[in-house]
């Protein structure tokens, strides 16, 4: 099992994915049993909206703001309906974990490093 910096194990991730899931699960079969065309039209809506909010997010990164955030929001979109979105999800969340624990061991590094100099 996998933790990551948060604490937070692949498990428990899992459980809020698959919460997620069935939230939207009825919604979804029933659109693809009642109406394949609508299903169909629903998919296509959800690429478009998701590339749109990956776009606005890419413009918006050299900007101050949120510009990341709103990439992965729009991954997060894709990710509602596409399995290898959900797996880029996945990946980049994990990477982004080890980033942030080794920005906060160097963080902690230099802290002790300065510390040390200042003792007599």
């Amino acid at each position: 099992m996998t933790t990551t910096a948060q604490g937070v194990s692949d498990a428990e991730i899992d459980e809020l994915e698959r919460a997620a899931r069935h939230r939207t699960h009825r919604f979804r079969t029933w659109l693809a049993r009642r109406h394949p065309v609508i299903r169909i039209a629903y998919r296509v809506l959800i690429a478009l909206l998701g590339a749109v909010v990956i776009v606005i997010g890419l413009i918006i990164v050299p900007l101050p703001g949120p510009g990341w955030l709103i990439v992965f929001g729009g991954l997060a979109i894709l990710a509602t309906e596409f399995a290898w979105a959900k797996r880029l999800a996945r990946w980049l969340r994990r990477q982004l974990a080890k980033a942030w624990a080794w920005w906060r061991r160097s963080r902690a590094r230099r802290r002790e490093a300065k510390s040390a100099r200042q003792r007599p």
